[in-house]
């Protein structure tokens, strides 16, 4: 196993989680498929990767909790070794309201699960990557989503919210670290056929709204892994702190 392919991805057992650990697993990486509660369908990932000639390990962690971050992270280092790429994919959205009908708990849990587990494992990342730290550099992408440009109003501006303090990270961990060796970009994938709009409330979204795609079409999990995974490679060795919007020309 090459050392310096070591792939952590949050929230990686169904969607865009899952098709980037496919991917990357393909492009050599041994993964870490972290999961919350979904144990079965990380197990069965696992287990494709293998049959396909790979290596993944399946690591439970709720990454909103800061204990569970740091023994997701040494349970990976002593697996695998250091994660030389980490894809902060971990997210929630709920039922589609109005902001004046959201209560501040709801807004809590979604700053708690999105923005605040992508902070803690860039921390722990860095704290492994950085060369100041004596690591020997990695790529951080974050999931993001289009929703921090649009705000989704009527929808989950709650949401939205939460992935544009995500934006605000990229952008300021990027310029931090870009010295030390670490990059760190974001995707911001928009109407993409995954089982997160079922949560909302509204598993046909994508269908309502794909006429106002330019492209015409909803996406696919497969397509946003792509440029997750040419982020997350040194095929992009001179991008950071930027953004790809995976929206068909939103």
């Amino acid at each position: 196993m090459n050392p310096a392919k070591i792939a952590l991805i949050t929230g990686a057992s169904r969607g865009i989680g899952a098709a980037t650990a496919r991917l990357l697993a393909s492009e050599g990486y041994a993964v870490a498929i972290n999961y919350r509660r979904t144990e079965q369908d990380a197990l069965a990932l696992c287990r494709e990767i293998e049959q396909a000639g790979g290596r993944a390990i399946a690591v439970q962690a709720d990454v909103a909790d800061e204990a569970e971050v740091l023994r997701l992270f040494d349970t990976v280092t002593e697996t695998l070794g250091a994660p030389t790429v980490l894809v902060n994919n971990a997210g929630i959205l709920m039922q589609q309201n109005r902001l004046e009908h959201i209560e501040a708990e709801r807004v809590m849990e979604i700053l708690r699960v999105n923005f605040l587990s992508c902070f803690l494992c860039c921390r722990e990342a860095v704290r492994r990557m950085s060369t100041r730290h004596g690591g020997k550099g990695g790529r951080i992408v974050n999931v993001s989503s289009l929703a921090a440009r649009t705000g989704s109003p009527n929808e989950y501006v709650d949401y939205a919210a939460s992935k544009a303090a995500m934006d605000a990270l990229t952008r300021g961990l990027a310029n931090e670290v870009a010295g030390e060796g670490i990059r760190v970009n974001a995707v911001r994938p928009g109407l993409i056929y995954t089982d997160m709009h079922a949560d909302g409330g509204e598993a046909g979204r994508v269908e309502r709204l794909k006429t106002r795609i330019p492209l015409q079409r909803g996406g696919q999990a497969s397509e946003v892994a792509e440029a997750i995974v040419w982020l997350a490679t040194e095929k992009s060795s001179f991008v950071t702190g930027s953004f790809i919007d995976v929206a068909g020309g939103l």
